[in-house]
């Protein structure tokens, strides 16, 4: 297949067409041209439109090159819009991973394609076009995206304000510069998410910076219910992967001392309403809502079910990480510091 293939021109066409009303032979035409003369006939067959009376009777069909470059055009079109994502692998592939149980992004699917089949690419926004196309509207895909609009919105900024922060919290400005490189494990930020503001339950949140590591579990709203929640969960971690750990000025960081003195790190805390400060963590809750939408109630879930989908976001490939998921970044960190030590 000849990869340089260019569709007919309507100069070309124009060429076409007087060459052959003159009398000249398809192959002549196609050494002028730099074209195959089967590609010339095929042309002028495909491409004829009818002129002459509405009557099948006295129409009369000829090739007319503005009508024949109309016609391709449309044609061409048509083609695009019946396979949207180039071919059925490719259309399968995206369809699957949209959905549940994957619940993948435009740009995790694109990106990780290209690991999965080698060769074969697609771009996010190809499959953005796809899912927001009039034709695809009753398909409803934009509901698998993270914040499942039916409409594509421009990115807005957020309007800053200045508040207090927790008693004794030391500032993220004296944070060490490694952590926001990202250039060792160990760096955590943590979080909650809130179901309903009745519930008693709230769940707590912990990412590490460099892998995407999330571990997750429910908790009373209290202090020491976060804190300790924080502290089961790390203390599992080697010391070398327990270096300092990141939140906000939430009250249920309070007990923020408590958790530096038995998992042995350092806290440090953002500026007061600067949640990007720890967008690692704030990424990660924005995916947790897809199993959790905002105002649905923390308190019916169990720990299995946030455990499940714990075990979901971490097996999920992230843009970031190169498209591995954070098991297996953890895993290639782990088998590093081995073989570093050794």
């Amino acid at each position: 297949m000849n990869k340089t293939y260019k569709h007919l021109s309507l100069e070309e066409r124009e060429k076409l067409f007087v060459l052959h009303n003159l009398g000249m032979s398809l192959r002549k035409i196609a050494e002028i041209l730099g074209r195959s003369d089967s590609t010339l006939g095929r042309e002028l067959k495909r491409n004829k439109t009818g002129i002459g009376k509405q009557s099948r009777e006295y129409l009369v069909f000829q090739y007319v090159p503005c009508r024949a470059q109309r016609k391709a055009e449309r044609r061409a079109l048509k083609q695009r819009t019946k396979a949207p994502l180039k071919e059925p692998l490719i259309f399968l592939y995206v369809r699957e991973h949209l959905r549940k149980p994957y619940w993948w992004s435009p740009e995790i699917i694109a990106g990780r394609l290209a690991k999965d089949f080698p060769g074969k690419l697609i771009t996010k926004e190809t499959i953005y076009r796809y899912i927001y196309a009039r034709q695809n509207r009753q398909s409803k895909l934009w509901q698998y995206l993270t914040l499942g609009r039916k409409k594509r919105m421009a990115t807005l900024g957020r309007k800053v304000r200045h508040n207090g922060k927790i008693p004794n919290a030391v500032s993220i400005d004296l944070r060490p510069v490694e952590v926001g490189l990202r250039t060792s494990a160990g760096h955590w930020e943590t979080d909650n998410v809130v179901g309903k503001q009745i519930d008693k339950t709230v769940l707590s949140v912990t990412v590490e910076r460099l892998t995407r590591l999330t571990v997750m579990s429910l908790t009373n709203r209290t202090t020491n219910g976060k804190s300790q929640a924080v502290i089961d969960r790390l203390k599992v971690f080697p010391q070398t992967f327990r270096s300092t750990i990141t939140a906000d000025n939430g009250k249920e960081m309070t007990n923020h001392e408590v958790i530096s003195r038995s998992l042995g790190m350092s806290t440090y805390f953002c500026h007061a309403y600067h949640s990007w400060e720890k967008g690692t963590v704030e990424n990660t809750n924005g995916r947790i809502r897809r199993f959790i939408p905002k105002g649905v109630s923390l308190d019916h879930y169990t720990e299995e079910e946030i455990r499940a989908f714990e075990r979901h976001l971490n097996s999920t490939p992230r843009k970031c990480l190169d498209f591995l998921t954070p098991y297996e970044k953890m895993m290639e960190v782990l088998i590093n510091n081995c073989c570093t030590s050794e």
